[in-house]
């Protein structure tokens, strides 16, 4: 995995802190519900600690907000510590409860301050994968630590180059997840996410702690907020996100909490500026053929439209490199029209027994077993030919694993002798015989 020291982090991957109201991009109304429903949610609380739970400066933009509050008597001042209204503890009024609690019923989020969409996406064509296309030579150290027929990266770095996107497809346990994975390594850098997206007064949350893994970011001043950043922006690794068989149409679209009123952002809006993997395509519970109808013109226009449950509907970007794998025959799948839509397909074999041997040597010396390069050779004899069995990429890491655990269970030291490795195959490949024999 990349780490964060390698990733170069400049005050150019994030938008620069707003001086003003105006250049937040939201309503002076928007700001006053917000700070209404963080005082109603937390109850005391000075300005400056409102100011970091909004991610939003004090000078400029929070001061004005709790001087128009103030004004309206909807807060009340209860002493502080310092000079000025930024160290003083607020507190809402009973009419400041009332309109807090009018502000809850249009939307619940009390979170960071979302940037407006046109913001948005502006921010995210700057910083689309497009800028990011990478060469050879970022291919290959990416995926370095795979090993894998080198005509792939012949095949798949045209689509990476392109940021278009890729079909990748072959046998189970070969690796297209592993290698996809890899890819998104490939793109670099990092890239700007919101906390959240503010469309008509209604809130998308869009960071998510599972998918984008935020990076050090400069050293913070005094006041604890980085310098000349705005803050309702996260500085983070390119994502990856990976949805799989639970995948359905409605997944596509926002999530609508009605309790909250607030919105979840989808899958293909949360990897804006990285990859999304749709991890075993094909066996959604949505057939294959719909799946790719949602999907055509967001891929062929990088544009997707959601809606509102007010009716708005509104276009964002869709800025990834989105990969389809799949370990179904494709033309199965859907017909010749919709694979020409995919321009690039990639096909991923199973190792040669070279490659098989050298797997098994990386994952040796990872684990701390002597490799034995004849005791390969004993497995591939005895343990596939016999059988008609086909070499898969993911055998030594699953077999080592089962001899790990049956030495564990000894009390023995792992190693490669023939009797654990037949024990372990005899326990992984339980229900595979011969042909013609019995399973």
């Amino acid at each position: 995995m990349r780490t964060d020291a390698a990733i170069p982090v400049t005050l150019g991957y994030a938008p620069p802190e707003p001086r003003s109201i105006e250049e937040t991009g939201l309503t002076q109304a928007f700001l006053n519900g917000l700070t209404l429903k963080h005082l109603y949610a937390e109850g005391l609380d000075s300005g400056l600690q409102i100011s970091r739970a909004l991610r939003l400066p004090w000078g400029g933009v929070m001061e004005h907000v709790f001087n128009f509050l103030a004004q309206e008597q909807l807060v009340e001042l209860r002493g502080g510590k310092g000079f000025g209204r930024a160290s003083v503890t607020f507190s809402l009024t009973t009419k400041g409860r009332e309109a807090a609690r009018d502000a809850m019923s249009r939307s619940g989020y009390a979170g960071p301050a979302p940037v407006p969409l046109s913001q948005y996406t502006a921010q995210i064509v700057a910083q689309s994968t497009e800028p990011a296309r990478v060469d050879r030579h970022a291919l290959e150290t990416a995926t370095s630590h795979l090993v894998y027929d080198k005509e792939v990266l012949d095949s798949v770095g045209p689509a990476m180059a392109s940021a278009r996107a890729l079909f990748l497809f072959g046998d189970p346990g070969n690796g297209k997840t592993a290698l996809a994975e890899a890819l998104s390594q490939s793109l670099g850098g990092a890239v700007a996410v919101p906390h959240a997206v503010e469309v008509d007064g209604q809130v998308i949350v869009v960071f998510d702690s599972a998918w984008h893994i935020p990076l050090e970011q400069m050293a913070a001043d005094d006041a604890g907020r980085a310098d000349g950043i705005d803050e309702r922006w996260m500085v983070c690794r390119r994502p990856f996100l990976v949805v799989g068989g639970e995948l359905t149409l409605d997944m596509l679209d926002l999530a609508h909490n009605r309790v909250s009123n607030v919105y979840e952002a989808p899958c293909q809006m949360k990897a804006n500026g990285g990859m999304l993997l749709v991890d075993d395509f094909g066996r959604q519970r949505t057939s294959a053929r719909e799946m790719l109808n949602r999907w055509i013109i967001p891929l062929e226009k990088h544009v997707d439209l959601l809606s509102l449950q007010t009716g708005r509907k509104f276009e964002v970007p869709m800025e990834e490199v989105v990969v389809f794998s799949t370990n179904l025959d494709p033309q199965a799948l859907v017909d010749e029209a919709f694979l020409r839509r995919i321009k690039y397909k990639v096909h991923l074999g199973d190792p040669t027994p070279e490659a098989f041997r050298e797997i098994f040597r990386r994952l040796c010396e990872a684990q701390g077993i002597a490799y034995k390069p004849q005791a390969v050779d004993w497995l591939i004899e005895h343990e596939y030919q016999p059988y008609g069995r086909a070499l898969r990429a993911c055998h030594p890491r699953d077999i080592l694993q089962i001899l790990s655990d049956i030495a564990a269970f000894k009390g023995i030291q792992p190693t490669l002798s023939s009797s654990l490795l037949d024990h372990a195959c005899e326990l992984y490949f339980a229900a595979i015989k011969p042909e013609g024999e019995p399973g």
